[in-house]
């Protein structure tokens, strides 16, 4: 399959998961990707752990986001190395980097200055929280953003304290939004014949996330979300909607008409209850809910509520999913091999389909500077 991004040459000057996560789907879109690195030690992500896994002399933090990349060793501030980037700059179809305001002005490698090397240039720039403002020189770090932004007042029930997701939300969502923005410069630099500049944080990606619930809040006079006391699904939706306890683990249940749920439960005191109420008293319908549904194993509700298309799911743990075969359809796996030194692991695949068919790329992540000699002599750089 002839990948959409084939022939274009992107150079990944960034850190961690943001940018380089960006890079990632572009490569796995068929785009051509050289990391640029430091000599001494390169991202500092090949040693950035999330437990004690690794793969050869890097941790697999590193390996899930620089698969399908090249990598190419450059100490920036020296003179001759620098001009070296440069003039591979001059070949490049896209430049990403995600490091604090002026850090790239600094080394010379800002939008302008590589604009007039390459006005073809797409540069795609993430930073935490924009490039003005009281902020803009803070640490752009997931946790962080994710502070600052409100988001850890959603999620949990009203008792919890403020709780964060369990992922590095602010790097995953800035990385595909820079992505996009990079995608459709690419489009007019196909009309145009002329490159230009994207700009995304970590804290524009967090206020997009979350752009249902506050188009809510600027519009209802500025009222707190009020987050479940039981078994909170949504912030904002009342009840059924939310995660209770079966007798043998969890179900969900997602926006369902009460009194239909009423009905299959022989609750009638849940029904003819107000869509006005459903809100003002969801953790009372809640608990009322809750008891009946402990009452038998998950899979005794879901055999009694999806024959009348009422919207559920058991909640499921990764071995469970996994063992799917929901998942199994997907094919969400490929082995990704190493080619320094013939190391394999498995990882997910591109999430997309492309002419029905899945993404699929098993070139494993580079060795620091891996192919700098061989990218050297290929664009004669001196």
């Amino acid at each position: 399959m002839t990948k959409p991004l084939e022939g274009l040459l992107v150079l990944d000057f960034a850190l961690f998961l943001a940018g380089p996560l960006c890079a990632l789907r572009l490569a796995d879109l068929g785009a051509r990707v050289i990391k640029i690195e430091r000599p001494d030690g390169g991202d500092l992500c090949r040693q950035l752990y999330i437990n004690d896994l690794r793969l050869d002399d890097d941790s697999m933090l590193f390996h899930s986001i620089n698969r399908n990349k090249e990598s190419f060793a450059a100490n920036l501030k020296s003179p001759d190395e620098l001009r070296q980037v440069k003039q591979l700059i001059r070949h490049a179809d896209v430049m990403i980097t995600n490091f604090r305001p002026g850090v790239m002005t600094r080394l010379g490698l800002d939008y302008e200055a590589c604009r007039a090397i390459n006005p073809r240039l797409v540069y795609g720039s993430i930073t935490g929280y924009g490039n003005e403002g009281p902020w803009r020189d803070r640490p752009g770090q997931d946790l962080l953003a994710q502070s600052l932004s409100g988001l850890l007042w959603l999620s949990g029930n009203a008792d919890d304290p403020p709780t964060p997701m369990g992922l590095a939300v602010a790097d995953m969502f800035a990385g595909h939004f820079l992505a996009q923005g990079i995608l459709a410069q690419l489009v007019r630099r196909g009309v145009t014949g002329t490159g230009g500049l994207v700009e995304t944080s970590l804290l524009e990606a967090l206020f997009d996330f979350q752009f249902e619930v506050l188009t809510t809040h600027l519009n209802d006079g500025g009222k707190l979300p009020q987050r479940s006391s039981f078994g909170n699904g949504h912030a904002y939706l009342g009840a059924p909607y939310g995660v209770y306890p079966t007798a043998d683990g969890y179900l969900a249940l997602a926006m369902n008409p009460l009194n239909k749920l009423a009905e299959l439960l022989e609750l009638p005191e849940l029904q003819n209850v107000s869509r006005t109420d459903t809100f003002a008293k969801r953790d009372e319908i809640k608990q009322i809910l809750a008891r009946e549904l402990k009452k038998h194993p998950t899979q005794y509700w879901l055999s009694l509520f999806e024959p009348t298309d009422l919207w559920c799911a058991p909640v499921l743990n990764w071995p469970e999913v996994l063992k799917q075969e929901a998942f199994r359809v997907l094919k969400m796996t490929q082995t990704v091999v190493r080619s320094s030194t013939g190391s394999s692991h498995t990882a997910l695949r591109c999430p997309l389909r492309l002419d029905s068919r899945p993404v699929f790329s098993s070139k494993g992540s580079p060795a620091i500077g891996e192919h700098t000699e061989a990218i050297r002599r290929e664009f004669n750089l001196q």
